[in-house]
């Protein structure tokens, strides 16, 4: 047997032991995958859902801001299903306390109807800006019908709605009055209220 063709058997073994070796370990290390299987950006490559392919989802509701609010008489905009009185009026009583401030509309300070455009916008109704658009909208309550949520009106400093509230349950409303300089609470029946009432309106 010829010793350097022996030897050069051994060579070619040993190199493709080595090389089959090293083939082994990258695959284990990187997790190649060896063809014919699908490579990203093959020809074989499953095609990524396109945007078109995505199922609709329908976008979040739409929370209504005191920008929003119509400049006339319109309807309210009702972004969110039933309104929820008991869930408005503890938004409004949750204000307590801030300041009276002409043409306030946030909780640096209110005026009356500043103070109710805010909480309605809070539960995703945008009422006017002014009283005696408030007064437009809604539907009429009774004044023995009065629900929590509703809003009251009543003659002031000029005839007609002057000064708006949110009625709270029973004979309670919590407003913004210039009076006191405080969001707070009162009654309808009292001496200075009971005979200033004018109505109350229900929206939702």
């Amino acid at each position: 047997m010829n010793v350097a063709s022996s030897e050069g058997q051994s060579s070619w073994i040993a190199v493709w032991a080595l090389a089959l070796a090293v083939g082994s370990a990258a695959c284990a290390s990187t997790g190649a995958t060896p063809k014919p299987f699908p490579i990203p950006g093959g020809p074989t490559a499953r095609r990524a859902p396109a945007p078109d392919d995505a199922p609709a989802t329908p976008p979040p509701p739409r929370i209504a801001s005191p920008s929003d609010a119509p400049a006339s008489g319109a309807t309210p905009t009702v972004a969110r299903g039933p309104l929820d009185g008991y869930a408005l009026v503890g938004t409004a009583l949750a204000l307590r306390g801030t300041p009276y401030r002409n043409g306030g509309t946030d909780p640096g300070g209110f005026d009356c109807s500043g103070f109710t455009q805010y909480v309605f916008a809070q539960h995703g109704v945008a009422l006017p800006r002014d009283v005696r658009e408030q007064f437009r909208v809604g539907n009429v309550v009774r004044p023995d019908d009065l629900a929590p949520g509703d809003i009251v009106f009543f003659t002031t400093t000029d005839p007609g709605p002057s000064h708006v509230a949110i009625a709270i349950g029973g004979d309670e409303f919590v407003h913004a009055p210039s009076s006191t300089g405080v969001v707070r609470v009162e009654r309808i029946s009292s001496s200075y209220w009971s005979p200033r009432f004018l109505g109350a309106r229900r929206l939702g």
